[in-house]
């Protein structure tokens, strides 16, 4: 069998590696030339531990091999953003795009899935312009939407382990999709139809992100009381049917900050709650910063002269170099913007270089701020003592207690 993989990003060129491996023959396609040449080389563009030593593996056995264009396959994986349009519109045109970079290869028998996150309804809107361009191919292919479920920094075992959900546009479409899925998902493959796959996905991310928002939401409660917010959530989660998750300077990625609002956009009468989440979480962040500034001015009007603040973490998430929808990237942005002359040291241990901030080393940062801005839980900062001296402003929790 060979698939093709459009998107060689955080999700594409994983799957297409761990596919790869398990005896599929893949060619990964990216708009990219540089993702391209460094996948061809065997070198990673992205940070994933244990990853390069099995794309180097595949790539050398030819396994795998990737280009800027697609090839004649027998299945074809669509793995490429879903971002925003104008107000938290979701935007489906990369996946438009790559459906139809594949429409002419498409032949009788070939197996067409969806990964990307979508809005309910994109996998039946790609069958519609499939079958209106290719008309001959209308119930002698298979199409179907299976969302990844992966997390950043463990992604080689969550591919393999994790249970799938698989929806296809009629049952055999779903079956056809379990075939290819069996030869390396060693979780329970959940078949269902796409609409339901689509939402499962939707609802899993916002579920996470409305849990988030009451854990950020007693943060802000628990500051204006004078509570340890981590000491209340510990001593809270010692009842046996509570569970609530650690508070954090909003929320980031390509999925819980975003999901919640492929449904909001679509159904925005009937999912309040879902919203309000997403108000409180894009709320925590603005709090965040204006925390830093007004510790800038304090500091200033006690001590007569400006801080150096360090800004500890641009991910969006521990240990890894993924800045996508960060609020730790957002909360820098902002004091930068609003604190003109201040002297601001931005770190990210996972990235060696940015194209906007200049990185400074965590630990020279830290030995030189007068203020210290926990905005990531990297295991690097969790190493660097409190320094009563120091102003720091915790919002990960890396000094919880």
């Amino acid at each position: 069998m060979k698939a093709c993989f459009m998107g060689l990003g955080y999700i594409g060129l994983p799957t297409a590696i761990i596919a790869a491996k398990h005896g599929v023959e893949v060619v990964g396609v990216d708009i990219n030339p540089k993702v391209v040449e460094m996948t061809n080389s065997g070198h990673l563009h992205i940070i994933e531990p244990g990853l390069e030593e099995m794309l180097q593996e595949v790539v050398k056995s030819g396994a795998l091999h990737a280009s800027t264009t697609p090839e004649v396959s027998d299945a074809y994986f669509m793995v490429v953003p879903t971002p925003f349009k104008g107000e938290h519109k979701p935007d489906i045109s990369y996946v438009e795009s790559a459906t139809r970079a594949v429409l002419s290869l498409l032949k009788e028998g070939d197996l067409y899935v969806i990964e990307s996150t979508s809005p309910i309804g994109t996998t039946e809107k790609m069958a519609e312009i499939i079958y209106a361009e290719r008309p001959e191919l209308e119930g002698k292919i298979y199409i179907a939407y299976c969302p990844e479920r992966v997390l950043p920094g463990n992604v080689i075992y969550e591919l393999v382990n994790n249970d799938r959900v698989i929806g296809g546009i009629n049952a055999e479409s779903t079956e056809k999709a379990v075939e290819f899925y069996v030869q390396f998902v060693q979780g329970t493959l959940h078949r269902t139809n796409c609409r339901t796959a689509e939402m499962c996905k939707l609802t899993e991310n916002s579920s996470r992100d409305v849990q988030i928002a009451f854990a950020n939401e007693l943060s802000l409660i628990c500051d204006k009381a004078g509570i340890n917010v981590w000491e209340l959530i510990n001593l809270a989660n010692k009842h046996p049917r509570v569970n609530i998750l650690q508070p954090g300077c909003g929320v980031g990625g390509h999925c819980i900050a975003v999901d919640p609002y492929f449904i909001t956009a679509d159904f925005p009468e009937e999912s309040k709650i879902i919203a309000d989440a997403r108000e409180i979480n894009n709320y925590k962040s603005q709090w965040c910063a204006e925390k830093v500034k007004n510790a800038m001015l304090e500091y200033e009007l006690k001590n007569h002269k400006r801080p150096v603040v360090a800004m500890m973490g641009l991910a969006f998430k521990p240990n890894i170099d993924d800045l996508r929808e960060s609020p730790a990237k957002w909360i820098v942005t902002m004091v930068m913007q609003s604190c003109n002359n201040a002297d601001i040291l931005v770190v990210e241990p996972n990235v060696e270089t940015h194209n906007v901030y200049k990185l400074t080393d965590y630990k020279e940062a830290y030995d030189k701020a007068d203020i210290v801005v926990m905005l990531t839980a990297h295991d690097q900062f969790k190493q660097l003592p409190y320094n009563e001296d120091k102003v720091i402003l915790d919002f990960c929790g890396i000094y919880k207690k």
